[in-house]
């Protein structure tokens, strides 16, 4: 026995004290690995998108899960809800309470409430902001062949026949409506409302003149508008884009009030992630959007990188919902209407 072992063995208390020491070594690595497994994310992320796959929002969020996945430690996985003009997949989010459910919200999450009364979730309510993703300009268009060629044109040509120019969109409720309904309340005219079921439906008529004009995203007109089909008036982002650096802002027409974005933010169901993981995530998101792969592949789709923090998302998310409500109001617009 060596000198330590001898003096142990010799002295009771020592010999406890040593014991003790081993025990809690022992216990200790099992602790450790009980405290590792309750770090979140403890299995795999999931992000629902409200709409069908290849679009914008769900593009988005595949290139997000792809940069966190490392991040986490964990997969990160989108999953899709489309229906209901997206309140089936936010209804799905609010409702969750496995603490590893992401949502992948835009502009119709917060007109949806006021659209709908039947619809159950509430914004601030349910959800935890964590950042916004991605945003993108509207572009006013008409057909080629329209005598319609600025701004002051529509608007006098809107005054001139009350009612009887048409504006396209997506459908009823989404952005384009509701941007050219408050295209009505801000200019004193009467927009015909004439919804399609997206705006790959609404293309063939608005090209051949059929419809007067429409709300677009950019991403469904660049190449139309490039191709000489679509005349541009004016965008309605903040500064000119990239792609139409020619065609002017709303703001630079003396119509602030006409600029309009898409948008995406990602949220979680309220009190499932502890607030240090939110504030993580919202370190781990804005990370990612500044990076080059995000800008490469969300110019790709027409849309910017939307750097926010938390709190002022949250400030963007109640603004825009009070904004859409408004309108709403004011016009009259129901679901299915």
């Amino acid at each position: 026995m060596g000198v330590a072992s001898s003096l142990i063995g010799r002295d009771p208390t020592a010999r406890r004290r040593l014991l003790q020491a081993l025990l809690l070594g022992v216990a200790g690595l099992p602790a450790r690995g009980a405290i590792a497994s309750k770090a979140w994310p403890s299995r795999t992320v999931r992000i629902i998108v409200p709409f069908a796959p290849g679009g914008g929002a769900d593009v988005s969020a595949r290139v997000l899960a792809e940069l966190l996945t490392p991040e986490l430690g964990q997969s990160v996985i989108v999953e899709n809800r489309p229906g209901a003009g997206s309140a089936i997949g936010v209804t799905a989010a609010a409702n969750s309470s496995d603490g590893h459910t992401l949502l992948m919200g835009s502009n119709s999450m917060v007109i949806n409430p006021s659209l709908n009364p039947a619809i159950t979730y509430e914004v601030a309510r349910d959800f935890d902001a964590i950042g916004m993703v991605s945003s993108q300009p509207l572009v006013l268009v008409v057909p080629a062949q329209s005598a319609i060629r600025s701004l002051d044109d529509l608007i006098a040509e809107a005054r001139r026949r009350p009612g009887e120019l048409t504006a396209g969109n997506s459908g009823n409720g989404t952005l384009a409506h509701l941007t050219a309904e408050l295209f009505s309340l801000e200019t004193g005219t009467t927009l015909t409302h004439v919804p399609y079921k997206g705006e790959s439906a609404l293309m063939p008529d608005l090209l051949a003149g059929r419809v007067a004009l429409g709300f677009l995203n950019l991403p469904s007109v660049i190449a139309h508008i490039r191709g000489g089909r679509l005349h541009p008036i004016a965008v309605s982002s903040a500064s000119p884009v990239e792609e139409l650096p020619s065609v002017p802002t709303f703001r630079s027409l003396n119509r602030p009030s006409l600029e309009v974005r898409g948008w995406a933010a990602l949220l979680a169901p309220k009190g499932t992630i502890p607030a240090t993981e939110l504030d993580r995530l919202a370190t781990l998101l804005a990370k990612a959007l500044a990076s080059e792969t995000v800008k490469t592949r969300f110019a790709a789709l027409s849309v910017r990188p939307e750097i926010m923090d938390r709190s002022a998302t949250d400030r963007h998310l109640a603004d825009e919902g009070a904004r859409w409500k408004k309108v709403i109001e004011t016009r009259g617009i129901k679901a299915g209407s």
